[in-house]
């Protein structure tokens, strides 16, 4: 318990840039959840931890010289006067604090311990924010996966348009789908939601992987649909439609609706985990 209040003073200035920084940003606001997710599923599997605890002085060793390692990383590089960006900085303070919790957790408690609450542990690796390398990438390959959608959706309604790359020319409008219509943050926080209902609901390894996996493709469809749906609305309400709410703050509404088909999906893979064991 002393460990647990010592090691946030002593990263006090780290964690308070991470909160402040991910409370700014649209991008990583969803880290603020993440401790308390993860106090969640390790207060649901409490009866499960080892009453016992030993210490393992090779994996507190390694997780301390990580942690240790990445924090000297970051502060030779700003003596050195290459000082990363405050996204770069803030994800290499915040990994830093990680690894000294699990040396902590290694040494306090034990091996055993670490590795039956190793899901909600390892679950904190969100609190880090996304590099903005990483978001870059992640952000460009969604565009790019949602206009091809959108292209699809525009055919199968019938509406008349021109495309050009990421450029479409409807009836009275043209539209172009930018680097922020990517729908990155909704399907991260949607990757995340996925891997904590498959490690809560279900038990066999594959039918974890085919949930998780069933993200991806729903959320480009559901970028997708979402430029298909303001096009329309374009089209058929007027070109003011582009400034509505729809555009603006619609994200929310578009990830509460592709909850639906992720739910469906989930209870059908639930089912047949709960049958498997009775058949065999």
């Amino acid at each position: 318990m002393c460990f647990a209040i010592v090691l946030p003073v002593l990263f006090a200035r780290p964690l308070l840039m991470l909160i402040s920084y991910v409370a700014g940003s649209q991008l990583h606001s969803y880290v603020l959840l993440v401790p308390f997710v993860s106090a969640y599923v390790l207060y649901l599997r409490r009866d499960q931890l080892p009453k016992n605890y030993r210490t393992d002085l090779p994996f507190t060793l390694v997780s301390l010289a990580a942690g240790l390692g990445l924090l000297a990383f970051t502060y030779s590089l700003e003596f050195t006067g290459r000082a990363p960006g405050n996204n770069g900085r803030i994800v290499l303070l915040t990994l830093s604090f990680l690894c000294c919790l699990a040396a902590g957790g290694f040494f306090f408690l034990g091996r055993d311990w670490m590795q039956a609450a190793a899901f909600p542990l390892a679950y904190l690796i969100f609190i880090v924010p996304m590099p903005d390398a990483m978001a870059d990438a992640l952000e460009m390959a969604s565009k790019s996966a949602a206009a091809e959608v959108a292209n699809v959706l525009f055919h199968l309604s019938g509406t008349p348009f021109l495309r050009e790359g990421p450029i479409f020319q409807l009836p009275n409008i043209t539209i172009e789908v930018a680097q922020e219509c990517s729908g990155i943050r909704s399907s991260w926080v949607l990757f995340m939601t996925s891997i904590l209902a498959a490690n809560l609901f279900l038990k066999t390894p594959w039918r974890r992987f085919v949930l998780v996996a069933f993200v991806i493709p729903l959320g480009i469809l559901r970028n997708g649909f979402r430029i298909m749906v303001i096009g329309l609305l374009c089209v058929n309400v007027g070109p003011q439609m582009i400034h509505s709410l729809i555009h603006r703050r619609g994200g929310p509404l578009f990830f509460v609706l592709s909850l639906v088909p992720f739910l469906v999906v989930l209870r059908w893979l639930r089912r047949g985990d709960v049958r498997s064991p009775q058949m065999g």
